[in-house]
């Protein structure tokens, strides 16, 4: 795989159904080597950090052969297009297991999450009803920690290195499950024995006490 594009997100805003928010999804490619820390790449613009950035969520990815499916839409989905930091050849999320890493340039990054889609989401993409067209396509992306900061440029090998599939949880089932207000007690451990994001944690932790509460 290669890295296609490292997109960088600027300060805009847009109307999400009767209000006008500030956001960051709006994400322009660099030719620049960028350097990506702890918390992402120090350039990114990120609105709300309540549900977006952190040190669990640093990056978001997404790759070539999941825009190529998208190409159904029938309109030009440029890189970053999707808000996603780096742009990826060859790259198909639902592939992907929780604790994947992928080596970028000098940079080493985990897998934590996918990506839920929200309302600003769709706003961006002009579709009322992207959201749920982005759920059934079941084609969510990658949000990554960084195990090491490094550098990073269009046009960098990217490797992977898979986790063990009996030590965690596939990224496609963790994006199906958000959606499962029933899980069973069995599955949340599952999705807690992997090295899981921060906030998806928390939700799952409350999902356990609540139905650890009912038994």
């Amino acid at each position: 795989m290669q890295l296609i594009s490292v997109n960088i997100g600027h300060e805009r805003t847009l109307q999400v159904g009767n209000k006008i928010e500030t956001t960051g999804i709006y994400k322009l490619p660099t030719n620049e080597a960028v350097e990506i820390e702890t918390l992402g790449i120090k350039s990114d613009f990120i609105a709300s950090k309540k549900h977006h950035g952190g040190p669990d969520q640093a990056v978001y990815i997404y790759g070539a052969a999941d825009y190529e499916w998208w190409s159904q839409l029938g309109r030009e989905l440029p890189p970053g297009t999707f808000g996603e930091n780096l742009t990826i050849s060859r790259l198909e999320s639902a592939q992907f297991n929780i604790g994947d890493r992928l080596l970028i340039g000098t940079a080493i990054l985990e897998v934590t999450a996918p990506r839920i889609p929200c309302g600003t989401f769709a706003a961006r993409m002009g579709d009322p009803q992207f959201v749920k067209r982005f759920r059934e396509a079941e084609r969510p992306g990658l949000y990554c920690r960084i195990l090491k900061e490094g550098s990073v440029k269009a046009g960098d090998d990217v490797h992977l290195k898979k986790r063990n599939a009996n030590e965690t949880i596939s990224l496609l089932q963790v994006f199906r499950d958000y959606y499962n207000k029933n899980k069973s007690e069995e599955a949340i451990r599952q999705h807690l024995n992997a090295p899981i994001a921060i906030r998806v944690r928390i939700q799952l932790e409350e999902e356990l006490r609540r139905l650890s509460e009912r038994q």
